[in-house]
């Protein structure tokens, strides 16, 4: 149109014609104005501050016109400054536009370009058609292209405003769609079209990106623009809900359980080029909730994984996840790139139907091909004490290593106890003690450092003081959330347990699942090895049971026998009412599903009701029952170490003992029956049943040791 429209720029302009009255030359001057609207001025129009305008005090332009002619040309001014932007940004080279030489950059600001472009053909058609009409009429009244072009005195505005936006905001990458989406949800119905129009070609980059993400497993983001991005530093990505969990949706998953679910890679493995990916918050558009963004990163995690480690396979199936219908879900895929508008319905049916068949898929593999239920029964056996024989041979022979201060060498002691005590009980699968080990990780020292400092008379005036411990040190707040007890340098107080997961189960036993099952474990063994250590005292009572039956001596046994009592109740509870009944919902969820997510949601829900039920993150009752069992111990060691009789000194230690046991047991009673009242946690009203099914704890008003 451009070419036709041609105008001499330095010619002078003769006051012989206004454009009410018909003259030889209103045909050249409409054509001033066509080219006005084309962006290019010159002759009766010209640029200022406020854009494209009439040349003011024209001695033959009455003022009425020269309003109508000025209103006109503010569709000039806003063509050209799109004009501008598509120059600026849609045609550059895209290795020289980064942060720093340029605000805006990158693929998804090219497609703005292209669907602005596309929605200024209409514009320029109208111009054209104009052109058209001016030739064949030369006495055209100005009106006429106020009519034609009016439904752009509505639409220019609002584009320039939305790039404005885009370009204050500094919009990046998946940004810009949420930034067209907004503004096309609430604009009239010209405006809607033509953000539309933009947003079907930006969604047209997205799609493909989605392709390769979820039937490639890799992400064709060279500017890092996709909501999903590499985990780094810094990232903002979708947060994630509490440890405690609502219970698994009927055929299918929640929302929130769907943000727990994520990937991780196999820290054994170092040289393994999978990386970890999360949701990068700032670029996923509102229109795209969070439970669909998980779902698209958990398809391409997973058929990531098992393209980067496809010769770790033992399967029966070949390819990758994605080979048997990967034509069919890019022909979905494609399909919804054509459509003009967004449709997030159909966009989550196709998404789902993706996800259902790699859920599926790792279903067969974790499950079936890899016995996951031979794996969760190991973790039953080691983490949870399910082999009780093993561990009461264990606790026996590391009494002497665990007793005292963590040493280097330590935990090489305590490992080669263990593989000695799993022998003693006759478990003779080396390769899968192998995958077991024992950790007492040694107190960590303050680093020193050497510097040069020759002030002597300065460092005179320095004196470093070293004041005396309290008698009775606090236990930190972070000790007591995690249930541990008052002496992290004892060798029992940091025991722990790591597990080599092999592939692929490793992305069912996550690390953080797997620290998980370490704080139950090492809460499940204080309370077996304090109820041993009861135990052991009952026996050394009844081999010199003549020397007890005294009455100086009735006050041991009754103070054993009540600490027995709590401790025996509350490791039928933790094995039985605990991790039996929820090992069998868990088995019976798995095999009831074959979708892959809810079979891992599911393991998350068990983990998460034994933490719960097991009062280890619940701090008053950790804390209370962590007490009673210190006070279990302190009498063991006060029993085996005492004379018969027993001395002054020995007695007052007894006295203490019983009172704290007493103070702290009726702590807990009255913790648990307030609970119990108020019916929030059933788990704790079990305990209290376990506790007090005979009604002698309410009678000794909720003390023992009386």
């Amino acid at each position: 149109m451009e070419t036709r429209l041609r105008i001499t720029e330095n010619r002078a302009i003769k006051p012989r014609y206004q454009f009410g009255i018909s003259c030889p030359h209103k045909e050249t001057m409409l054509h001033e104005l066509l080219l006005a609207l084309s962006g290019h001025y010159g002759g009766a129009f010209k640029h200022t501050n406020d854009g494209i305008m009439v040349v003011p005090n024209l001695p033959f332009m009455p003022t009425s016109e020269v309003k109508v002619l000025n209103h006109l040309c503010k569709l000039g001014t806003y063509y050209k400054d799109f004009r501008d932007f598509i120059q600026h940004y849609g045609f550059g080279i895209l290795s020289q536009q980064t942060p720093g030489t340029d605000d805006l950059y990158g693929l998804y600001v090219k497609c703005v370009c292209q669907g602005l472009d596309s929605v200024l053909e209409d514009y320029r058609a109208s111009l054209q058609q104009l052109e058209q009409e001016v030739l064949q009429d030369a006495h055209l009244p100005v009106s006429h292209f106020s009519c034609r072009l009016q439904q752009y005195q509505l639409l220019f505005p609002a584009l320039a405003s939305t790039l404005d936006e885009i370009v204050s905001n500094r919009a990046h990458g998946c940004y810009i769609l949420d930034i067209l989406y907004k503004n096309a949800m609430f604009g009239k119905p010209v405006v809607k079209d033509a953000l539309n129009r933009i947003l079907y070609f930006c969604h047209g980059l997205m799609y493909k990106q989605l392709s390769a993400w979820m039937l490639h497993g890799i992400t064709s983001d060279p500017y890092g623009e996709f909501f999903i991005q590499k985990a780094q530093n810094g990232l903002a990505t979708v947060s994630k809900e509490a440890e405690e969990e609502e219970d698994l949706g009927i055929m299918g998953l929640t929302g929130q359980q769907l943000k727990k679910i994520h990937l991780s890679t196999d820290d054994d493995t170092k040289d393994s080029d999978t990386d970890h990916y999360c949701i990068a918050a700032d670029f996923l558009p509102s229109y795209i909730q969070p439970r669909v963004a998980n779902k698209i990163l958990f398809v391409g995690e997973s058929v990531q994984m098992f393209e980067k480690d496809k010769h770790k396979m033992k399967s029966s199936k070949s390819g990758t996840i994605m080979s048997s219908r990967e034509s069919e879900f890019a022909s979905d895929l494609l399909q919804l790139s054509k459509q003009p508008e967004f449709n997030s319905i159909s966009f989550e049916t196709i998404i789902d139907k993706i996800r259902a068949h790699a859920a599926e898929y790792l279903w067969v593999i974790i499950v079936e091909e890899s016995d996951l239920a031979n794996e969760l029964s190991i973790m039953k056996d080691y983490f949870l004490l399910g082999r009780g024989e093993l561990f009461l041979a264990f606790i026996d022979q590391a009494q002497h290593l665990l007793r005292c201060p963590v040493a280097p060498k330590t935990e090489h002691d305590v490992n080669r106890t263990f593989q000695h005590a799993a022998r003693n009980v006759l478990i003779d699968n080396d390769l899968l003690l192998q995958r077991f080990r024992l950790t007492v990780p040694l107190p960590p020292k303050e680093p020193t450092r050497n510097v040069l400092i020759d002030n002597d008379l300065l460092l005179q005036r320095f004196r470093l003081t070293v004041p005396l411990p309290p008698k009775e040190p606090k236990r930190s707040e972070g000790a007591v959330a995690l249930g541990a007890p008052t002496e992290p340098e004892v060798g029992w107080t940091v025991l722990g347990l790591s597990y080599c997961v092999q592939w692929p189960l490793h992305i069912f036993f996550t690390p953080s699942m797997l620290e998980k099952y370490n704080c139950i474990f090492r809460f499940l063994l204080a309370v077996r090895r304090t109820q041993l250590d009861l135990q052991h005292c009952w026996s050394l009572q009844m081999f010199n049971k003549d020397k007890f039956v005294s009455p100086a001596g009735s006050p041991t046994w009754q103070l054993r026998t009540h600490m027995a009592f709590l401790v025996d109740n509350l490791q039928y509870y933790l094995q039985v009412d605990v991790i039996e009944s929820q090992y069998k919902v868990l088995v019976d969820k798995i095999n009831s599903t074959k979708d892959f997510e809810a079979a891992k949601l599911a393991h998350e829900h068990f983990l998460s009701s034994l933490l719960a039920q097991s009062f280890v993150h619940m701090k008053t009752v950790s804390s209370c029952l962590y007490e009673i069992l210190d006070q279990c111990s302190a009498f063991y060691r006060l029993f085996i170490s005492a004379q018969n009789p027993m001395t002054e000194k020995e007695t007052e230690n007894l006295q203490s003992i019983t009172l704290s046991f007493q103070r702290h047991s009726s702590l807990l009673f009255r913790i648990l029956s307030g609970v119990h009242v108020q019916s929030s946690h059933p788990h704790l009203a079990q305990l209290l049943l376990r506790l007090d099914f005979n009604k002698f704890f309410t009678n000794m008003g909720g003390q023992l040791g009386l």
